[in-house]
């Protein structure tokens, strides 16, 4: 931990830690979530919409380890538990248990705007306060957005194609 990379911080870092990790969780879920459904989708695109889960459930693990390294710097650890995920998410889990193409991608929308949420809330906690983390919680909280538009627009196109089918 570098002593002087906490100091800068003009927050409680043991709160932005329990937020931190709170993502830390959320984005664990969103990779499984991602990675699983490209492997169980079915229906009509189902190739279109497998291989862009799969580039989110990618990015997704990119946004868990930087987490992690965020919180690692600021001398905390990242929840090292699965079942603790459970605990500390603030979007949760939501299984692909009905593999129909429509069902995964709202799912997956859902998922993109509780997150987006998240992170814009973070961000705002951490703007005047805590530029690294700030800067990182930019740069998700930018993906994540296009991941919504992505998703929206493979449940447009889908829409369209079964409507003329």
């Amino acid at each position: 931990m570098g002593t002087r990379g906490r100091e800068i911080v003009g927050m409680n870092v043991d709160e932005l830690l329990k937020l931190l990790n709170k993502a830390f969780a959320d984005e664990w879920f969103a990779y499984y979530q991602y990675w699983l459904g490209a492997k169980v989708v079915k229906g009509p695109m189902k190739d279109a919409v497998a291989a862009e889960l799969i580039q989110h459930a990618t990015e997704e693990l990119a946004h868990a380890d930087l987490v992690a390294n965020r919180i690692i710097q600021l001398g905390g650890a990242p929840i090292t538990e699965p079942k603790k995920w459970y605990e500390w998410s603030g979007c949760g889990y939501n299984p692909p248990n009905d593999e129909y193409v429509k069902t995964i991608l709202n799912q997956n929308i859902d998922g993109e705007r509780c997150a987006i949420s998240y992170y814009n809330d973070l961000m705002k906690k951490t703007k005047d306060t805590d530029m690294i983390t700030y800067n990182m919680v930019l740069g998700i909280l930018n993906q994540e957005v296009e991941h919504e538009e992505d998703l929206q627009a493979l449940l447009e196109d889908l829409e369209l194609m079964v409507k003329r089918g």
